[in-house]
């Protein structure tokens, strides 16, 4: 995923990415829990890469995703992939099939294989406006540090008064608001999961916070955290 956004970024914003400026996230700490967690709150859990430019920035990232559950790309499983993009004039498109397995892939190169040849039958080796050429004034990576997203949060914390208290007081400190919080049954003797939605926040922010939450006493195990898109 991030090689492919790699070069989607490159040809889209016509600036140079290199893959080491992507920031990678795999799914290994997903769970069962969080995937039904995910369905009742009306979202999906995606493995998306994202490229957004804003004000002269680009961010670059792979992670899981939860996305709306009436969102086009939520269906998109197996081997089918999707891209989406947005854009001032044409606004939302959606490109979709199979990305995947002997006959895909093996179409997508015979593909490149034709049109090399076409070209060299008309004596155009290249064309340089089809090469990811850069822009005259190439965008500026954005740390993820200063990303912004609404995330998802699952703390595992002992059954004690002023537990949820102490969690929100942490995520105010660091200018984190809470949407919604919904308590579930305990997953052994003495800790109950509380899971949170946050509105948007600034990447660095969380994660200082979820340090200073997994510090605390009445946390059982380390804090999941899920970055949520709704656009």
């Amino acid at each position: 995923s991030a090689h492919k956004l790699q070069i989607l970024a490159t040809l889209a914003f016509r600036t140079s990415v290199k893959l080491k400026d992507i920031y990678v996230e795999g799914i290994t700490r997903i769970t069962p829990q969080d995937i039904a967690l995910a369905r009742e709150m009306g979202f999906r859990i995606k493995l998306l890469a994202i490229a957004k430019a804003a004000d002269g920035k680009l961010e670059l990232r792979v992670h899981p995703t939860m996305i709306p559950e009436n969102s086009p790309m939520s269906a998109v499983s197996g081997v089918f992939n999707a891209i989406f993009l947005s854009g001032d004039v044409v606004n939302d498109l959606m490109f979709y099939g199979r990305g995947a397995g002997q006959m895909p892939t093996a179409s997508s190169v015979w593909a490149d294989i034709v049109e090399i040849a076409r070209r060299l039958a008309a004596g155009q080796a290249a064309v340089p406006q089809d090469l990811p050429v850069l822009g005259r004034r190439p965008l500026s990576l954005k740390p993820m540090e200063d990303v912004t997203s609404a995330y998802y949060l699952n703390v595992s914390a002992l059954d004690q008064p002023a537990v949820l208290a102490q969690v929100a007081g942490i995520l105010g400190k660091y200018e984190i608001s809470i949407a919604s919080v919904i308590q579930k049954v305990r997953r052994h003797a003495k800790a109950v999961p509380v899971v949170m939605m946050t509105h948007e926040a600034r990447e660095g922010s969380m994660q200082k916070a979820l340090q200073e939450i997994d510090a605390l006493r009445v946390i059982v195990d380390p804090t999941r955290m899920i970055r949520v898109e709704t656009s």
